[in-house]
């Protein structure tokens, strides 16, 4: 599980909550798949209207743009992100993604590796609203500020709490990575990480360097799936 903090600023957040406060809102459970269905209470804005599509991918250059979040899912295929919205007790009950997602408008499919969450509502504007994330260490309870995003393995059974007060606004999207083993894609991230921060050391040589990045794109290399 990895959060990414500021992946939008707060003035995008707010342009983008300005956008969302103008467009047409359908159920959620429209677009849950199998046994989600049941679970599943919220609004989700209109994926074919316009202004939602050009948030969608305003929101991909953004994705794109993040360092930490290319390093950490090294992402292969992205699904257009959507739009929810919970309010007056609205939830979404423990459920796992679907592993195999239709992109909308072709006749491609993702699987999904990662599942992300970006916030765009302040925590204070809400109260409950939790995503809970269960892991091998136990359930880890996120709530996190305007723009901030969690990205976690979509294979992960997870649930947001009910909102009890106030409304909770993110956009949520699936990611398929040029990786699928998740022990690999940590490793990765780990030692990707581990090289950004010494890059930063001016008393690194730079041989040191090159020896690492050429481990970590041959690791790539071995691991990757296109």
């Amino acid at each position: 599980m990895v959060l990414i903090e500021q992946l939008l600023s707060k003035v995008e957040v707010s342009q983008y909550r300005n956008v969302l406060n103008q467009v047409p809102w359908n159920d959620g459970k429209e677009t849950a798949m199998g046994m989600a269905s049941s679970v599943k209470q919220n609004g989700q804005a209109d994926a074919s209207d316009k202004q939602v599509q050009a948030l969608a991918n305003a929101l991909l250059g953004v994705f794109g743009n993040s360092a930490k979040l290319v390093s950490a899912a090294l992402p292969h295929r992205i699904f257009p992100p959507c739009f929810n919205r919970y309010s007056g007790g609205e939830t979404y009950g423990f459920h796992v993604d679907a592993a195999i997602m239709r992109m909308p408008h072709n006749n491609e499919v993702l699987r999904s590796d990662m599942s992300m969450t970006t916030f765009l509502s302040e925590p204070d504007e809400y109260e409950g609203g939790e995503l809970i994330i269960q892991t091998e260490f136990g359930e880890q309870k996120v709530k996190l500020n305007a723009g901030d995003a969690v990205l976690y393995p979509s294979s992960s059974l997870h649930k947001v709490t009910p909102v009890t007060d106030g409304k909770r606004v993110a956009a949520i999207t699936w990611m398929q990575s040029l990786v699928p083993d998740i022990l690999m894609r940590q490793t990765l991230y780990e030692l990707d990480q581990s090289i950004q921060a010494l890059l930063q050391n001016p008393s690194i040589a730079r041989e040191e360097l090159d020896r690492l990045h050429h481990v970590y794109h041959n690791l790539i290399r071995q691991a990757s799936q296109v």
